[in-house]
């Protein structure tokens, strides 16, 4: 077995790709196509389904030209892909509409409707997940009152990944995270439909999959797939955990004693912690939040993410380069970014407080007030750029302790992921802002890694994912970054500042959205 394989397909929003790793978690090679999709007038965002399969399977197919015979050695493949969405299919298995993405926003309406009920308590009771417009349930209501001839046509009800597996394997299923989520119930994953019913739309029933667990089941690749694949048909293919699942088991959420969380600090900010008793789960009077089943046995993870994480530093990097640019001086980001730590650290922190809101859609956790805007507050006549960028991080920070104390008790280890868990500052900041030690994670493909490692578990390469992990994810983990002791206190205050300044601003936040509204009218 010292030569085989494992892929993990990770179907994301911006890149599709296929990586390959030994049994042992080391990555050999990787084969991305870049995504795309359009945005619609009304709100919506559709990606091409036929086109998202043939790039899934070409990706495949360029392993099969970098790793020698490829095909011989390949124990599994497993998939994840980007969450929520529908990606619909009638008898023939053939799309009936494009699949509306996690980032479609026409469902806003029945979003309200719904959660201003008071059925909306119960549901969020069973699944721990606060409804939004990206989700499967609601939008479904939209297409029955809006569009009901895409639903004549369908017969089933994927999300991406599902998608996916379907045309590696024929099976039409979905994953215990996303079903349970959605309309299922995180103690007992298991589904529980009612949710269909309150919103009008339980005819609909049919179109919903049954979930599989890919840890434990496994499909075979088709004689067709195999064929544009270049891989050998009876391939066993594993149905992995939503992306953002996998992302965390790849970057170190997994740990049997639930001490440790996990941040994804991407364009948004993912924060999870692993709960290893259902009994402790913690849900919070806004109703936000995901909970979903994590693929190790009576475990579930909570999430709560804020919606701009990086995002926020990419536009005041771009502020300074636009300035530098009207002066005939070309920066890129990276450029921009050099030397910044020491820059950063020099300064002194809480100097100036950053609400990090500064995507147009507002926020979702661990509140939900499309109307949110960023904001600085605290400038003066000696702030400098240094000192915004410095604010920027140390906002970033806040909202990640404003995330994980949503959940319960913030983890003592928080281990990071993403591009910006480089930065030595950025590492700082977050353990003296959390009180907790972090650590990042070396490994670049954590979302395909946590796929592979359930089809490692499925195919008992591993006992267990302990097992799986001690190989996979330990040893990429970085050294402790301890908390700055002289920073804790400072930011104690600064996080009460913080907490207050977003409780007072709704009022204020909603009466500029209507201004704006007036504005865009004359």
């Amino acid at each position: 077995m010292k030569d085989a394989i494992l892929i993990g397909i990770d179907a994301g929003t911006s890149v599709i790709k296929s990586v390959a790793f030994t049994i042992d978690g080391t990555q050999l090679a990787a084969a991305a196509i870049p995504n795309s999709y359009v945005t619609l007038p009304d709100g919506g965002a559709e990606q091409d389904m036929a086109r998202t399969w043939a790039d899934a399977a070409k990706t495949l197919k360029q392993l099969t030209e970098i790793i020698p015979n490829l095909a011989e050695r390949l124990v599994a493949i497993s998939v994840t892909g980007q969450g929520d969405g529908i990606w619909m299919i009638d008898k023939a298995g053939a799309p009936v509409a494009p699949a509306w993405l996690w980032l479609d926003a026409r469902a806003i309406s029945e979003v309200n409707e719904f959660t201003s009920t008071g059925e909306y308590a119960a549901h969020y009771g069973r699944t721990g997940t606060g409804v939004n417009v990206c989700q499967m349930s609601v939008q479904l209501t939209w297409m029955r009152r809006n569009r009901p001839d895409i639903l004549e046509k369908a017969t089933h009800c994927f999300h991406c990944k599902d998608w996916i597996y379907f045309n590696l394997t024929g099976d039409r299923v979905t994953d215990p995270s996303e079903g349970n989520f959605t309309f299922g119930n995180y103690a007992t994953r298991e589904y529980h439909l009612d949710i269909m019913d309150s919103l009008g739309s339980g005819a609909l029933k049919r179109l919903v999959t049954p979930m599989v667990d890919g840890t434990r089941v496994n499909g075979t690749l088709t004689a067709e797939a195999a064929r544009q694949t270049g891989l050998k048909a009876g391939t066993p293919i594993c149905l992995g955990y939503v992306d953002v699942l996998c992302t965390g088991l790849g970057g170190g959420l997994y740990d049997p004693t639930g001490q440790s969380g996990c941040t994804i600090v991407g364009s948004t900010g993912m924060h999870m912690r692993l709960q290893t008793d259902v009994g402790k789960v913690k849900l919070n009077s806004e109703k936000s939040g995901y909970t979903m089943v994590f693929p190790a046995p009576g475990m579930v993870a909570q999430i709560q993410s804020n919606m701009a994480s990086t995002l926020n530093i990419d536009w005041l990097l771009d502020m300074g380069r636009g300035l530098l640019q009207e002066h005939g001086i070309g920066k890129s980001r990276a450029e921009m970014l050099q030397g910044m730590d020491d820059k950063l650290l020099a300064r002194a922190p809480a100097a100036i407080l950053y609400h990090p809101y500064i995507s147009k859609a507002g926020e979702r956790g661990p509140f939900m007030e499309p109307s949110a805007r960023a904001m600085f507050n605290g400038l003066d006549t000696g702030t400098d750029y240094f000192g915004l960028m410095r604010g920027v991080f140390e906002g970033l920070g806040h909202a990640a302790r404003d995330c994980y104390s949503a959940m319960g008790p913030i983890p003592a280890e928080v281990r990071i992921t993403g591009g910006a868990a480089r930065s030595k500052a950025l590492r700082s900041i977050l353990a003296s802002i959390l009180k907790a030690r972090i650590r990042s994670i070396t490994r670049e493909e954590a979302g395909a890694a946590g796929a592979a490692m359930i089809a490692a578990v499925q195919q008992k390469l591993y006992p267990d994912m302990t097992a799986c992990a001690a190989q996979w994810v330990e040893p990429h983990l970085t050294a402790i970054t301890e908390p700055e002791e002289g920073w804790v206190k400072t930011y104690d205050a600064a996080y009460e500042a913080y907490v207050e300044a977003r409780n007072v601003m709704r009022p204020v936040w909603r009466g500029l959205a209507e201004a704006r509204r007036m504005g865009a009218g004359n």
